[in-house]
């Protein structure tokens, strides 16, 4: 996602990749939010994931379902879609853009100067660049690398999760779906291809070396008696409910996205939607640095405005856990109580932004409801006929949309950087997390969708949004 929003921009940019083949073995993300469908949606690329996935209401808090049908998005749903299918397109996507993929290249260290960054590869190899970004995974090696530290919580359950297939024994019926007892929570599911995708909760945690399909018949035995006859693993892997963050996402040169900045247990499906949400939200900015003079401290926004996003997602993962795992009937009760409570119209509108990414607001000032939030995707009519809003967005470049200010506007010196619209539109502004908000002259969007300024009586604060944002004017107009 990263390497496409900055070949978008025009960013000489390579993605060095440990894994010699393309295709992805396994799949532990299992879909997408109505977030992130938008975030695609702005690149013109989510009809891809639509095609192939599943339409359904995926948000839940602790496995109790959140519907967001009727939340203001033109998409308010969840994609069923594994991660190996998402990383596909994804893929497509950014060769389409003319990213350049080093496959079978592991990274083993790196060593940055003033001007750019070594990065150390396996057999003594390297490449230069001005900037890396660690997208490895919780594991991370560039965070380490970069001497950033991870602190959070150790984990205290762990669970086993593959793909196989079952051999049963005359009259031995699986027990499909999910089962939770004192151990914690375990799931058989039927997968495409005769294969069963198996989860299952450790009675020991386990942290650290391989795992096979010993440790898994063991730990299905515990639970169901029987390991169903497991046989051919396509794959097994191990995960915990370990919750740690990054304590910055910058150390000079060096960023990080995804899960080498944050992990968590994976209840609410909220960990692969948190770093392509991460790389939209770094892309256009690493972007300006790169090809263009920046704003002071722009690249810095990235963390201020990322960390808090991943930080409520682990602390909203760790509540869910509480009244998931070895229930008794003190967290039973609490559960009920969370339940009932989740019912009711405003609390589930509430959780349901929440879950799905739509309530992300950035600190951006006081002022108009709609400042640091998801612009809305309005149906508009301009000079070139009918346009959505998020079909602007398609290159990534900011907008600044007039709704109707009859005088007009000219940014004089952002004009190359900045594309003005004159629209009318149609339909209520409304905010997941706001409801009903007045309708502004104008709004400025960055090209992650979020609205970077937001008109008032006047047009005062526009000429500092413009430099805030994307640089100082090439000249002194702005009319």
């Amino acid at each position: 996602m990263l390497s496409g929003e900055l070949a978008l921009a025009g960013v000489d940019v390579a993605i060095v990749e440990r894994r010699a083949a393309r295709d992805l073995i396994g799949s532990r993300a299992g879909g997408l939010h109505a977030r992130t469908i938008e975030v695609l949606d702005q690149r013109g690329i989510a009809d891809r994931f639509l095609a192939e996935g599943q339409r359904a209401q995926v948000a839940g808090f602790s496995q109790i379902r959140l519907d967001i049908s009727d939340l203001p998005t033109r998409h308010p749903y969840g994609l069923a879609l594994w991660q190996n299918h998402i990383e596909r397109i994804l893929a497509g996507w950014a060769d389409e853009l003319g990213v350049r993929v080093y496959r079978g290249r592991e990274v083993t260290g790196l060593a940055q100067d003033d001007t750019g960054v070594d990065v150390g590869l396996a057999a003594d190899r390297r490449l230069r660049a001005r900037y890396l970004v660690g997208c490895d995974g919780g594991r991370s090696v560039i965070r380490k690398a970069a001497g950033i530290g991870f602190p959070g919580w150790d984990p205290t359950t762990s669970y086993l999760l593959a793909e196989v297939r079952l051999r049963c024994a005359t009259g031995e019926e699986p027990e499909w779906g999910i089962r939770h007892d004192a151990l914690g929570v375990h799931a058989l599911t039927e997968t495409d291809g005769g294969r069963v995708r198996v989860m299952v909760t450790e009675r020991r945690v386990g942290t650290a070396g391989e795992v096979g399909l010993r440790d898994l018949s063991e730990a299905l035995i515990e639970v169901y008696g029987t390991d169903y006859g497991i046989h051919r693993p396509r794959w097994i892997s191990r995960f915990t409910d370990m919750a740690r963050q990054a304590e910055t996402y910058r150390r000079g040169r060096v960023l990080l996205a995804g899960d080498a900045a944050h992990v968590h247990h994976p209840i609410g499906g909220q960990g692969l939607n948190t770093g392509l949400q991460d790389a939209v939200n770094l892309g256009w900015k690493l972007a300006q640095v790169v090809e263009q003079t920046p704003p002071d401290g722009l690249l810095d926004t990235y963390h201020t405005e990322r960390h808090p996003v991943a930080a409520r997602v682990l602390r909203n993962t760790m509540a869910q856990l509480v009244l998931l795992q070895r229930p008794d009937d003190r967290v039973k009760a609490l559960r009920d109580n969370v339940s009932e409570l989740l019912g009711m119209q405003e609390p589930r509108r509430r959780f349901g932004a929440m879950m799905s990414g739509l309530d992300i607001r950035y600190d951006l000032g006081d002022g108009h409801p709609l400042l640091g939030r998801r612009m809305p995707d309005l149906d508009m009519v301009t000079a070139d006929g009918a346009v959505r809003v998020f079909e602007l967005l398609h290159r990534a470049r900011p907008v600044l949309l007039n709704f109707g200010d009859p005088g007009g506007y000219d940014i004089g010196g952002w004009a190359e950087r900045v594309r003005v619209v004159d629209a009318e539109y149609t339909g209520a502004w409304e905010l997941p997390a706001c409801g009903a908000v007045s309708a502004p002259k104008a709004v400025l969007i960055r090209p992650d969708g979020h609205v970077a300024w937001v008109s008032g009586a006047s047009r005062a604060g526009l000429g500092e949004a413009l430099t805030a944002w994307f640089g100082p004017s090439q000249s002194s107009n702005l009319r």
